[in-house]
């Protein structure tokens, strides 16, 4: 059931907040994050794997969150003007704040996609296994995820750069009926040489700015 699996922030908090928030939650433990109309029953029954299971409020697949991935979301209310009526616009607005900054840390091609939503066919329940408009690539390789949701007080962007391989998640995921392994190239910090990803940080922070109170830092 859908409804077993425990909310990943206080959205209805979240929705009364005025004013425009920047936030960057640091991981203590693996935690799968499903999407928000996701069943639990992807979710495969692996021996000897353990995480966390929450839910996100907003469309996308499945994504393994782990320690020192750099996960960045953020809050904009409706009279924001960041804010927009658009979907797309919305997403397109977040991946340029991150293909500027990875631009500036990596000398690979950096690609900011703005095509229609592609699946990934058989593993359409992970996240980095498909593509959307504002999702970043670095050397034709899917590097930052985006959703989103949307209410009448304003939007909330959810956005992840992994710090390393997230192949793992084929493994607690039932991404394939025919039983077969599904495999997709992930971008990550330790591909990109980008250390603990506090630069990098530093200039998506910047970019989407202002933020009078600095960034958050809640623990999940």
């Amino acid at each position: 059931m859908i409804d077993e699996v425990g909310e990943l922030y206080d959205y209805d908090r979240l929705r009364r907040r005025s004013a425009a928030a920047i936030f960057v939650p640091r991981i203590r433990r693996a935690t799968l994050v499903l999407g928000g109309h996701q069943s639990r029953e992807v979710v495969s029954s692996a021996p000897g794997t353990v995480f966390d299971l929450r839910r996100r409020r907003g469309g996308g697949g499945a994504v393994l969150l782990r320690p020192g991935d750099l996960w960045v979301d953020w809050w904009l209310p409706s009279g924001d003007p960041r804010w927009s009526s658009d979907v797309r616009v919305s997403s397109l607005r977040v991946g340029q704040w991150w293909a500027t900054a990875l631009t500036r840390v990596t000398s690979l091609p950096v690609e900011l996609y703005r095509g229609p939503f592609e699946s990934g066919g058989a593993s359409f329940d992970a996240c980095f296994a498909g593509r959307g408009p504002g999702e970043v690539f670095v050397g034709g390789v899917k590097a930052v995820g985006i959703t989103q949701w949307r209410v009448r007080e304003g939007v909330f962007l959810s956005t992840v750069l992994l710090a390393r391989d997230g192949l793992d998640i084929t493994k607690i995921l039932r991404l394939d009926p025919s039983g077969e392994p599904v495999h997709f190239d992930v971008a990550t910090l330790a591909g990109l040489g980008l250390g603990d990803g506090e630069e990098l940080l530093g200039h998506v922070t910047d970019l989407s700015g202002p933020w009078p109170a600095g960034p958050n830092t809640p623990e999940i």
